[in-house]
C-alpha cells in the first residue's frame, strides 16, 4: 500500500483490490485555498464534508465510486465505512456535520478524521472506528481540533501510524496552525517522507510512530 499526501486533507491511498491496485482519494481541494491541486485518477473517491477546501471533484479524474455520507460501503474489495461526526464542538452549530472514514483494504485500517471538530470522541464513534492502522489527523485547529486535541483523539484511537494534516504550509491562504505545534506536543520530531509505503507485516510489531508527508 502506498499513501501520498497532496497537502491539507487531500490524500491518495493506493492499494491492491479484488483484483487490481484501487485509488481511493480523500478531500480534494480546490485552488482558491492557495494551493495548486494536482490531477489525480480515482476509483473511490470520499469527500467528508461540502466546503470547497475538501470537495473539488474537478480535481479527480475517473468514472469513481463516490461517497460523501456514513454508512458502510465495499468495492473493488475495499471495505469503507462512513462514521458521524461533527465539525464543531458545538455539535454541528457551527459548522456543521463532517463524516470520518474507515478504509480497509490490504488487511490494514486506515482513518481519514476529516475536518473532526469535536474535542474527543464517543464512545459509539470509537466502537464504530474499531482498530486503527494508520490514522490521518487534523492538528492545525481554528476550524478543526488542535494539537492538544488532536493528542486525545490519538490517544483514544490508539493508531500504530499517525499521519498530520490540516495544518499551515507555505502558499496556504487559509489561516491554521503550525505542524510544530503538534510535534512538541507529542513529544516527537516526525519521521519526514515523500510518501508512505507499507504492507500489513510491518505493522505487527510496530510501536506507534508520526510519519509526516511532504506535499506534492
Amino acid at each position: 500500500m502506498e499513501i501520498k499526501w497532496f497537502g491539507h486533507s487531500f490524500f491518495q491511498i493506493l492499494a491492491k483490490g479484488k483484483d487490481e491496485k484501487v485509488s481511493v482519494v480523500v478531500d480534494p481541494f480546490s485552488k482558491k485555498i492557495g494551493l495548486k491541486p494536482p490531477t489525480v485518477k480515482a476509483d473511490i473517491l470520499l469527500v467528508t464534508h461540502h466546503h470547497f477546501d475538501h470537495d473539488c471533484v474537478q480535481a479527480v479524474k475517473n468514472d469513481y465510486f463516490f461517497i460523501d455520507e456514513p454508512g458502510e460501503y465495499e468495492t473493488k474489495g475495499v471495505f469503507i465505512q462512513g462514521i458521524f461526526s461533527f465539525h464543531d464542538d458545538k455539535e454541528g452549530k457551527e459548522r456543521g456535520e463532517n463524516v470520518i472514514y474507515k478504509i480497509v483494504a490490504e488487511e490494514i485500517g486506515l482513518v481519514h478524521l476529516g475536518d473532526l471538530g469535536q474535542r474527543e470522541l464517543e464512545k459509539e464513534q470509537i466502537e464504530k472506528i474499531g482498530e486503527v492502522d494508520v490514522l490521518m489527523v487534523p492538528v492545525g485547529g481554528v476550524y478543526t481540533i488542535c494539537a492538544k486535541e488532536a493528542k486525545k483523539i490519538v490517544e483514544q484511537l490508539k493508531p500504530k501510524i499517525v499521519i498530520p494534516m490540516h495544518y499551515a504550509l507555505p502558499g496556504l491562504k487559509v489561516k491554521l496552525e503550525k505542524l510544530e505545534n503538534f510535534l512538541k506536543i507529542m513529544g516527537e520530531k516526525g519521521e519526514r517522507m515523500e510518501k508512505l509505503k507499507i504492507k500489513k507485516s510491518d505493522l505487527e510489531k510496530m510501536k506507534r510512530k508520526i510519519v509526516v508527508l511532504n506535499y506534492t
